[in-house]
């Protein structure tokens, strides 16, 4: 299954040799050079902020209206959106970056925020005038820093899980799994015999291992982590072997389905995915696309724990991230009002009640309350999952670092050489490991 944010290898290159290039920029103007023209203000105190993000037809009226309501109580201020789908999101903002007309704020990805960030491209929020974040949950603004900045403000809150459809188990007459203590052990034997007795049906389960999100808490999970503080990749080939071995124990139990399935479901949209289909009792999945995924599959679906080593809910490496995050332009002309506005976003009640759960659970406990009970039984139901979960969390993983965008697209081939038994576990870890690394700036 697909993680909440689509593949993002395709334009990094593009986009490092961008921001590489207003790296340059940055720095001749920081020398004496013109202070940008990514905003605009006027001789009467009018100023225009430009606000960047990508999402579909739902999160851009919603960001609309937001945007009008800031709009009505800040006359002076003028908010310009521009929006377009993730597909072309980075190359146009790698462009404008480049071309030193980046827009004030910026909805950033956590898989290109240490890369924006480490080239000067964005704003220390912690120096940003204006912004409070003392309403937020506990340990949610760790995901946005690193260096001793932060460089985004978490929008919304996630955690990744495992998605179950129980109607299907229903119909397979197999039990819902005790999610506070179930084992990979009793995953995958509960996959296997929900595919035994859906008798070519469907599956129990999809395969860990299409994006790095499996991995990093498996990785967790032993000691270890996909990334590290520094920016570094934290975990070990003989981790990443473990892993395989056990993707393989999914295989061999006809606990997922054949590899050329697995193949193709992973880069399947959302509609069209196994999940969405009725094929699959179980998948992974980031919580704040239970909404999306439960439309999609015309059925109400539950969202679980991951399984652990130990069977214990507080030891199977899960974490709060950031579905995404706010970040501004080191460039902007007008930081205070930016700041001012993503204020609003993250802060004010009126954009709570408009945004709701779009873009995540809000990391701001006094909005979360407000919203609840106006959001949609699936986002109310994630929103609770997230709630449920909060005692049981290790702190937030490490940004990637510079290069790491491009793991997913990694970790997806070598899952694939591994279940066509291309490639044996070990082989499959070295190769990812040198791969990445490879990446890695």
């Amino acid at each position: 299954m697909r993680p909440h944010i689509p593949p993002t290898a395709r334009p990094r290159l593009r986009a490092l040799a961008a921001v590489a290039v207003a790296s340059t920029l940055l720095a001749v103007s920081a020398c004496g050079g013109d202070s940008g023209g990514n905003s605009g203000g006027s001789a009467d105190g009018k100023i225009t902020l430009r606000f960047t993000w990508w999402g579909g037809d739902t999160r851009t009226k919603m960001t609309q209206q937001a945007i009008e309501a800031y709009q009505k109580d800040h006359p002076n201020v003028t908010i310009k959106g521009e929006f377009g789908e993730w597909s072309g999101y980075w190359d146009k903002l790698a462009t404008t970056v480049a071309a030193n007309d980046a827009p004030d704020i910026i909805q950033m990805d956590e898989k290109y925020l240490r890369e924006y960030a480490d080239r000067g491209a964005l704003l220390d929020l912690k120096k940003a005038e204006g912004l409070d974040t003392g309403k937020f949950e506990e340990d949610t603004l760790k995901a946005g820093e690193f260096d001793g900045g932060l460089y985004g403000l978490n929008a919304g809150i996630n955690s990744f899980a495992i998605v179950a459809n129980p109607a299907i188990f229903k119909a397979a007459g197999v039990a819902m799994p005790d999610d506070t203590t179930w084992t990979w052990d009793d995953y995958t034997r509960i996959a296997a015999e929900l595919s035994t007795k859906l008798a070519g049906k469907g599956w129990g389960t999809g395969a860990p291992g299409t994006n790095e999100a499996a991995l990093n808490l498996w990785a967790r999970q032993h000691g270890e982590s996909l990334w590290t503080q520094d920016g570094k990749l934290g975990v070990s080939a003989g981790q990443v072997t473990a892993f395989y071995q056990q993707v393989l124990k999914l295989r061999d139990a006809k606990a997922i389905p054949s590899a050329e399935f697995v193949s193709q479901d992973m880069n399947a949209a959302l509609d069209q995915s196994a999940m969405a289909t009725g094929k699959l009792a179980m998948s992974w999945m980031w919580s704040n696309q239970l909404n999306a995924m439960s439309k999609a599959a015309g059925k109400e679906l539950k969202l679980l724990r991951v399984p652990s080593v130990e069977g214990k809910a507080d030891a199977n490496g899960s974490y709060y991230k950031g579905s995404m995050f706010w970040s501004i332009s080191s460039r902007s002309k007008h930081e205070k009002e930016a700041a001012e506005f993503v204020n609003f976003l993250a802060n004010n009640t009126t954009a709570g009640n408009i945004l709701l759960a779009e873009r995540g659970v809000p990391p701001n406990t006094e909005i979360r309350s407000a919203i609840t009970p106006k959001l949609q039984p699936a986002d109310a139901a994630s929103a609770k999952f997230i709630q449920d979960i909060g005692k049981e969390l290790g702190d937030p993983s490490p940004a990637p670092p510079v290069g790491g965008g491009q793991v997913e697209k990694i970790i997806q081939r070598y899952t694939t050489e591994v279940l066509f038994g291309r490639q044996t576990p070990d082989k499959a870890a070295q190769g990812f490991i040198d791969e990445v690394n490879g990446e890695l700036k």
